[in-house]
């Protein structure tokens, strides 16, 4: 459960996140919304993750893959650009959370 748990809390995180830049400084009250609901949903949910999975692993895995789905929302909803260097680093995150799940021995608690 604990990675299914961690699933929601990055993508509670993201869609919380994303809708910052439409909450325009949290004055469209939809969009505030979807910020408050989903930084709670998200830090509730590594709550119960850290039930199961180590603090380091959880918060490597929380924040680098929500950086990846940040950085497409603002591909795909907010027409932004990545460069090579931003695509490169996008690589970089991909790989160290593969090494991470294929040698990590941290990954137990």
């Amino acid at each position: 459960m604990g990675y299914f748990y961690l699933a929601i809390a990055i993508i509670s995180e993201v869609a919380g996140t994303s809708a910052l830049k439409a909450s325009a400084q949290f004055t469209r009250l939809v969009p505030s919304l979807i910020v408050v609901v989903g930084y709670g949903l998200s830090f509730y949910m590594l709550t119960l993750v850290l039930k199961t999975l180590p603090l380091g692993i959880t918060y490597a895995l929380w924040s680098g893959l929500g950086m990846i789905l940040v950085a497409l929302v603002g591909v795909y909803f907010y027409k932004q650009s990545l460069d090579f260097p931003a695509l490169l680093g996008i690589a970089l995150i991909i790989l160290g959370v593969v090494v991470m799940q294929l040698f990590s021995k941290s990954l137990t608690p």
